[in-house]
């Protein structure tokens, strides 16, 4: 909650105690608790640490100081000075409120961040149970996964859904998690549509028109030719 103080020239707010549920703050290699993560593992709470920051740039050009974003997840609201009791407790920076805990986990690796570099998913650090990519889920997610399939199975050839699970499975963790949770259905009416397609004669498959000019006939046109 924001309090502003109009009773200066110089206008200025302050923040109020307040109460949410996920605090982030940041942590410099030379400067944490060298057992840190063990520390964090113990309060058992939910925490997500981003990749090792050490390609971000300031504006002119020189390389930032290496560092982690440290994302503390409670089951509840809990006011600042307990959130800060843990950071203090590593020996990380001054905690801040998080108004989106998505937007926030996203921004560990810079997902969204188009000048910034981003970071490999696969090296987030997750503790206590914390799930990363549940949190960075986007509604659109699954459907551009779902394309991403489709263009690999027509690149590789791939015709059998266990191969291409089981390839998932070991290479790619965003895909083999949309399979389990929601896709596989579709990808496999897709391999099954495939093959039908690949067996078929030359002379049984037909082509598509571009559809852009077609005008539905009206009911006046329609009208006239009965």
């Amino acid at each position: 909650m924001l309090h502003f103080d109009t009773s200066s020239t110089q206008s200025h707010y302050t923040i109020m105690a307040t109460k949410t549920r996920g605090y982030v703050a940041i942590g410099y290699p030379e400067s944490l608790d060298p057992n840190w993560l063990e520390i964090l593992s113990d309060t058992h709470v939910q925490i997500v640490i981003s990749p090792l920051h050490n390609k971000d740039t300031n504006e002119d050009g020189t390389i930032k100081k290496e560092h982690y974003h440290i994302l503390v997840l409670f089951d509840g609201p809990k006011t600042i000075e307990q959130a800060q009791a843990i950071f203090d407790s590593i020996k990380a920076t001054k905690c801040q409120p998080v108004n989106s805990v998505r937007g926030q986990s996203r921004y560990l690796c810079h997902l969204d961040e188009l000048n910034k570099v981003v970071y490999d998913t696969g090296d987030v650090t997750c503790l206590n149970g914390a799930d990363y990519y549940s949190l960075i889920e986007l509604p659109t997610n699954k459907y551009q996964a779902i394309r991403d399939m489709v263009e690999f199975i027509n690149y590789n050839k791939i015709y059998s859904f266990s191969d291409f699970f089981e390839y998932c499975s070991m290479n790619n963790e965003n895909w083999f998690r949309s399979l389990c949770d929601n896709s596989a259905f579709i990808i496999k009416e897709y391999l099954k549509a495939k093959t039908w397609t690949s067996d078929a004669k030359q002379s049984d498959r037909y082509s598509f028109r571009d559809v852009s000019s077609y005008q539905v006939p009206s009911k006046e046109k329609e009208g006239k030719n009965e």
